[in-house]
């Protein structure tokens, strides 16, 4: 199997030059993927939390549809005023 041995002092200015390019060239492309990754990323969150978000809309309306609520007010009942009783007769109510 031959090797090939490469030595970086032997190259010409104009390959030096052209892997330079080809260097930055992928370290600028290489950025670009990342910015779309994180960018695909935080849309693919956000529809996540969206989503998560309307779910837990849903199950709370429909728990709050489980109750009747309305407003209401106590009203004391009134006491009838007892007529006095006759000394001679005995009688029993439930106060």
């Amino acid at each position: 199997m031959p090797t090939f041995y490469t030595n970086v002092r032997e190259r010409s200015l104009l390959e030096r030059i052209a892997y330079a390019i080809l260097a930055l060239a992928l370290v600028v492309l290489g950025f670009f993927f990342l910015a779309a990754a994180v960018v695909a990323g935080a849309i693919l969150a956000g529809i996540v939390l969206v989503r998560l978000w309307w779910l837990k809309r849903q199950l709370k309306k429909a728990a709050d549809s489980e109750f009747v609520t309305t407003e209401y007010t106590v009203v004391e009942r009134e006491t009838l005023p007892q007529p006095p009783a006759d000394a001679g007769e005995t009688i029993n109510r439930p106060r």
